[in-house]
């Protein structure tokens, strides 16, 4: 098992704001692990941090066995980064800035050009376009291209999907998993809870520390709870009653629906049933469900927000 990032009791402060708080964390070789959480949880910032674009306040982080202050040359060199803003040349064409990108380098296109001949197909009609007129899919095909064309060992991928159409969404993480057989690791933020799931282990992020850090199905393996899918004909009006009926249950929107958090041992959910059908909401149904990542992320959040309280 080779380590290619390893991360140990990091952070990071901004004036009195602490953006990343002891955080430790480790990636393997060939796999794509996901830094997932809301915007402001601290993703970015420990990509930075591993990227070697900003130093730590405390801690180490090592990248292929350097050190992330005192190697930074040497780190990137063996990189590939895109941030989360479009940062390319946007005066130069397509085809103008992967060359600038594979010189800068010293790397060949040729050499490298299995390694985005998927992704740069649907780029080529548009070689000759200024970057700053392609679409944002187009941007983001662009981008990843560029960060890929020197063959890094390690790719940063900073929230990649933000704005961009679903199609463009899908074909990225199709890149994703077949850079895994040029042994190349992947570290991608995201806030989508969709895409968390196709991660090969993750690190879920709250103000800047990592609630849990596994596999998806791992992380929702230890989900103990009873979780029921609540529908009626006012989400609203449900999700108030619930509330009322008692402050400890946990009870959010899910979609179309409601989902109610139990403890396993929790034998209410005849009275909850019984309380909701005497408000008059209208026709209420209640199903056990099994949990997602998403609420396995949501009640780790409750539970250590809990704890702190």
């Amino acid at each position: 098992m080779n380590t290619v990032v390893e991360v140990e009791n990091i952070t990071k402060t901004y004036n009195t704001t602490c953006a990343v708080d002891n955080i430790n964390l480790s990636v393997i070789k060939g796999e794509i692990f996901g830094l997932v959480g809301p915007d402001g949880s601290g993703k970015t910032t420990l990509i930075r941090m591993i990227a070697s674009l900003i130093k730590q306040n405390s801690g180490k982080i090592k990248v292929l066995g350097f050190d992330n202050v005192k190697d930074y040359k040497s780190i990137r060199k063996v990189i590939g980064y895109m941030p989360g803003k479009f940062s390319l040349y946007q005066d130069l064409t397509v085809e103008e800035n992967l060359t600038l990108f594979a010189t800068i380098y010293d790397s060949d296109i040729r050499t490298n050009y299995h390694l985005i001949e998927d992704i740069y197909s649907h780029l080529e009609p548009f070689k000759d376009r200024q970057a700053g007129k392609l679409s944002g899919g187009m941007k983001q095909k662009l981008a990843l291209s560029c960060s890929l064309i020197h063959k890094p060992e390690l790719l940063l991928l900073d929230e990649p999907t933000t704005g961009v159409d679903p199609v463009s969404r899908r074909d990225l993480w199709k890149m994703l998993k077949k850079l895994i057989n040029f042994g190349i690791t992947t570290i991608v933020s995201t806030p989508y809870m969709d895409e968390a799931a196709l991660c090969d282990r993750i690190a879920l992020f709250q103000n800047g520390r990592i609630l849990e850090s596994n596999s998806p199905n791992e992380i929702i393996g230890k989900y103990e709870n009873l979780l029921y899918k609540v529908k009626s004909y006012n989400n609203y009006l449900t999700l108030q009653a619930l509330r009322r009926f008692s402050n400890d249950s946990l009870v959010y929107p899910f979609g179309e629906s409601l989902h109610l958090v139990l403890e396993k041992n929790d034998s209410g959910i005849d009275l909850i049933q019984e309380y909701i059908k005497k408000q008059n909401i209208g026709l209420v149904s209640f199903e056990l469900i099994q949990p997602t990542i998403e609420d396995a992320f949501i009640l780790l959040m409750q539970t250590k927000n809990s704890e702190i309280l």
